[in-house]
């Protein structure tokens, strides 16, 4: 089965890449593909995070077809194949 993950802004510069398309399980759920991707080098030395996907520092909304995964089952939210996946940075400043 095949997922489509789309990176936005600091996550698209530090992966290189608009997008990333990945075969995965069956009944994989957002948490297991996000430990999967940050650690993968993605065409660089550099991983998307070294924090689990868990870890409230992990500061990027998370968005399955569309849909934030606060509204869905959360980090337990199973994939199916073709689903689309975002990861939006969220930006602190000061």
């Amino acid at each position: 089965m095949v997922l489509t993950i789309k990176f936005i802004g600091a996550l698209r510069h530090i992966s290189n890449k608009t997008q990333l398309t990945i075969d995965y399980e069956e009944g994989m759920s957002v948490r297991q593909l996000l430990a999967k991707i940050l650690q993968e080098p993605l065409g660089s030395d550099r991983t998307l995070s070294d924090k689990q996907p868990d870890d409230s520092r992990f500061n990027a909304l998370i968005l399955v077809n569309g849909r934030e995964t606060s509204v869905l089952n959360g980090l337990e939210t199973k994939l199916n194949d073709g689903d689309e996946i975002i990861l939006v940075p969220v930006v602190h400043g000061g």
